[in-house]
């Protein structure tokens, strides 16, 4: 029976099977299932059918929240994409998940991918990447697969939650996943998926969540867009041919120790950083009078 609890050990296993190591995870989940391939993969096409739909409802959003805090940067972002400086692919991914976290927002429909904090991270990015190279969809559900691995091995060695870890939990934890489906999605080898996900996670290290308000609005929303757009450099890296100096399972042991260290302020009780600002707390006392 296949089985895994590092990063490392599903390189090994993908080499030694000689496939991708998304295949390996799809296995892993039909024995520890007892559900058929077949099953799992109408499972995985039916998430992304939910993520496209997230998306293409996010770059035309309107909306505003609730609370006021977001809506309608999207859809700004997507009419840009062709004049800023990072390119039409790169500036896509920002605005597909901020649009997606806007969803989130507006309690519409998405796949908390690790989580709704940072949920738009892992669909925009393989939606920016496949419109670019025209990957199938069987492609795009291997390179999901690989990012469900991913997110087992961070979630069972460090965390995917802000209120454990803080944001490098939520969106460090989703950038790695988009970093290393990405590198499957260009046909990297394992190793370079291990190198992507190394890389991707190393540079959001201690990263604050400091929800304003305690909503997942501010600055979780627009932090969607800005960390999409850091898998993608994270995996341009890892397909360049640079290698993460620190092995890929002992920066996510570093992300543990660093989200057991981190002050309560800083872990979502909105009781720190942005969310003690001036503004922060106006904002908070317009919403909830207190």
């Amino acid at each position: 029976m296949i089985s895994f609890n590092s990063i490392q050990e599903l390189i090994d296993l993908a080499n030694e099977r000689q496939s991708t190591i998304g295949d390996v995870v799809l296995e892993y989940e039909a024995e520890s299932s007892m559900k058929d391939r077949e099953m799992l993969n109408k499972s995985m096409k039916d998430n992304w059918r939910v993520m496209q739909e997230s998306i293409a409802r996010g770059i035309a959003n309107h909306d505003k929240s609730l609370s006021g805090l977001t809506g309608g940067d999207a859809i700004k972002l997507s009419a840009y994409k062709d004049k800023g400086y990072t390119g039409g692919t790169v500036m896509m991914a920002a605005a597909n998940a901020v649009g997606v976290s806007e969803v989130n927002a507006v309690m519409g429909r998405i796949v908390a991918c690790p989580t709704a904090g940072s949920c738009g991270i892992v669909p925009a990015t393989l939606s920016a990447a496949c419109e670019k190279n025209k990957n199938s969809e069987g492609e795009i559900i291997d390179a999901l697969f690989t990012a469900a691995g991913i997110g087992l091995v961070i979630e069972a060695n460090a965390s995917i939650a802000g209120a454990y870890g803080g944001c490098q939990a939520e969106c460090g934890s989703a950038a790695a996943m988009a970093a290393g489906a990405l590198v499957q999605l260009a046909g990297g080898t394992p190793e370079q998926v291990g190198h992507a996900v190394a890389l991707a996670i190393k540079n959001l290290l201690g990263l604050a969540c400091d929800p304003v308000a305690g909503l997942v609005e501010v600055p979780c929303v627009k932090r969607n867009g800005f960390v999409a757009v850091h898998a993608m450099v994270a995996a341009d890296m890892a397909m360049a041919g640079v290698k993460s100096v620190i092995p890929v399972d002992e920066v996510i042991d570093a992300m543990d120790r660093i989200g057991r260290s981190l002050p309560r302020a800083i872990k979502e009780t909105a009781e720190g950083g942005l969310a003690k600002t001036q503004t922060a707390k106006k904002i908070s006392k317009r919403i909830f009078g207190k």
